[in-house]
């Protein structure tokens, strides 16, 4: 009986947050597919031989072709079709900041092609999603992938407001706690639910965001950088649940988390150390955790049964003070990033 009133509970309290006007979710469905320009670049024999298919090339079959190629024939390539190279997983960091530069300038983002910024992927479809590199993705010894929830694209993932609830402000905020030791990328790169309504509630945009992530991990590896640790706040656990069996990761750290489509971290199928946080006052426990019809996210990771290892939190306030200077939860990330998790207490 106690499983029906929690179901029922949990089932209108999605049927009302979608009818909250404001906040309810737009229906926008989320991006997927290759990047824009792919069928010009499928079509393209200027190098006088076919290009690896986005489509169907492995991000390690991408970073091989690229290998292969003289300087003039890269750039070529960046001038040609920078927003296939610039979203193009496994082909060479620097070389996706140049034509990502490229593909910004003239755009209502051109703000992120500003000098010094290390944009790793832009794509201006929909409300736009992007990456950002913060620090030398390159040579670091130590990386880091920022997951956002709800609410975040192209406009707002570096807005001013919230800091530390924007994965600009999150990636910054880890880099400087780990004393600028850890490359940490800012990953916008699925379409977010809008508001705390159905699409909150649902999995579609999750499940349409979990094969990019775990593509984009895959890519970090095809150009020799170390396995990443995932930090995913709440939506984008949900989306780290997902892609968390495929993905190439050594930690995923969920926090505020409304579920992972799992009962446990066994049911993720990941080898990767799982970790959830979340804090007393974060309105998120509010949130029923069942999945009924599509509806709910499943089991809370930061309970006890899920088999997570538990983050402190107690520091934190609210839904977006996770990773704010001075939090238990903030210094406990910067050891996991670290490789120095086991001092997690």
């Amino acid at each position: 009986m106690r499983r029906y009133k929690r179901t029922a509970v949990a089932v209108a309290a999605a049927a009302a947050l979608g009818a909250t006007g404001g906040v309810a979710g737009s229906g926008e469905p989320p991006v997927t597919g290759p990047p824009p320009g792919t069928a010009a670049w499928n079509a393209d024999r200027a190098l006088g031989r076919a290009l690896p298919d986005p489509t169907r090339a492995a991000p390690a079959d991408v970073a091989a072709f690229f290998a292969g190629l003289g300087p003039a024939d890269r750039q070529e390539l960046v001038e040609r079709h920078p927003l296939v190279v610039g979203n193009l997983d496994g082909v060479p960091v620097r070389l996706r900041y140049a034509a990502n530069a490229r593909a910004l300038q003239g755009t209502a983002y051109a703000r992120l092609a500003q000098p010094g910024r290390q944009i790793l992927a832009f794509d201006p479809r929909g409300r736009g999603q992007v990456a950002e590199v913060h620090g030398d993705l390159e040579r670091a010894r130590q990386v880091a992938v920022i997951v956002p929830g709800a609410d975040v694209d192209a406009d707002s993932f570096d807005r001013a407001k919230d800091p530390y609830g924007t994965p600009t402000g999150m990636a910054k905020s880890l880099r400087a706690a780990t004393d600028g030791t850890t490359a940490v990328v800012a990953w916008t790169g699925y379409t977010t639910p809008v508001g705390v309504g159905p699409d909150s509630a649902t999995g579609g945009h999750a499940e349409a965001g979990a094969p990019r992530l775990a593509r984009f991990t895959r890519g970090l590896a095809a150009v020799g950088a170390p396995r990443p640790s995932l930090f995913c706040h709440s939506y984008g656990s949900v989306v780290c649940g997902l892609a968390a069996k495929d993905a190439v990761a050594k930690n995923v750290v969920v926090f505020g988390s409304p579920g992972m489509r799992a009962d446990s971290v066994r049911e993720l199928g990941t080898t990767a150390r799982v970790w959830a946080a979340k804090n007393p006052t974060d309105w998120i426990s509010k949130v029923p955790n069942v999945e009924l019809f599509g509806l709910g996210h499943g089991t809370d990771p930061a309970a006890r049964g899920f088999g997570a290892h538990r983050v402190p939190a107690e520091r934190a306030q609210g839904h977006t003070g996770y990773f704010a200077p001075g939090t238990d939860s903030l210094a406990a990330f910067a050891a996991i990033a670290q490789d120095t998790g086991g001092a997690v207490r």
